[in-house]
């Protein structure tokens, strides 16, 4: 299921990412619902999930700041922002029985290991709780669209993250998809990272600021935002 390029992630929680300290800073959600310059979709994965349009107020500031930068008629569309712990947990569980699945040799630790590169726990394998980029209201979902709001080809869209098996189209640097994906995600990843956000190299959809991910990737000594339940 991993090839070379997966073995040299770090995943989102590898014991040296959970073990950064948070720092909370109290800063505000925004409600993507109460503006009209990023564009957003419909509730991802369950029907209910009523809070996914929400986020820091510096990470919209931030994906503004980048969306300047995109080249004319291309627009982010935010596909998820804040994740529930209940829901994370959800879709950490239901991933793990795909692992399984698909290797029923493994050991739980293989398996848990191998489900951490596309999906956080909410429990660590050690036992202890661990806080989900999703649920500190840093980390988003998203991907392109043009003029007309279609969206651009970017290899696999983050709807149909759990039908890729192995990982290899939603992996930001893959080798499988289309030269023009591979062209629309450099065009995202340009403008992202110049305004301060990472990006987990598994997802390519997949964006952060303030989260241990963000604070291990960039070398700071604590994380800006916990968990909000």
């Amino acid at each position: 299921m991993q090839n070379n390029n997966q073995e040299k992630i770090t995943f989102i929680a590898d014991p040296q990412v959970i073990v950064i300290p948070i720092q909370e800073n109290g800063e505000a959600f925004i409600d993507l619902k109460d503006q009209q310059q990023l564009t957003y979709g419909r509730s991802p994965e369950v029907p209910n999930n009523t809070d996914y349009t929400k986020i820091r107020k510096t990470v919209y500031e931030k994906i503004l700041q980048a969306q300047v930068l995109l080249p004319k008629g291309i627009r982010f569309r935010i596909h998820e922002g804040y994740r529930s712990l209940s829901l994370q947990k959800t879709l950490f569980d239901h991933r793990y029985r795909m692992v399984h699945n698909l290797y029923p040799t493994w050991s739980h630790e293989q398996i848990f290991e191998e489900t951490t590169r596309i999906v956080s726990p909410v429990i660590n394998l050690d036992g202890t709780k661990n806080i989900p980029p999703h649920s500190t209201g840093g980390a988003f979902d998203t991907y392109l669209i043009d003029e007309q709001g279609q969206p651009l080809d970017m290899g696999i869209h983050p709807d149909n993250w759990m039908d890729d098996e192995d990982g290899a189209l939603s992996q930001t640097n893959s080798t499988k998809i289309s030269p023009e994906a591979k062209a629309n995600r450099a065009i995202m990843n340009k403008a992202l990272e110049t305004v301060g956000f990472v990006n987990y190299p598994t997802e390519y959809w997949h964006w952060s600021y303030g989260d241990r991910y963000w604070a291990y990737q960039l070398g700071r000594s604590h994380a800006i935002y916990g968990g909000k339940e």
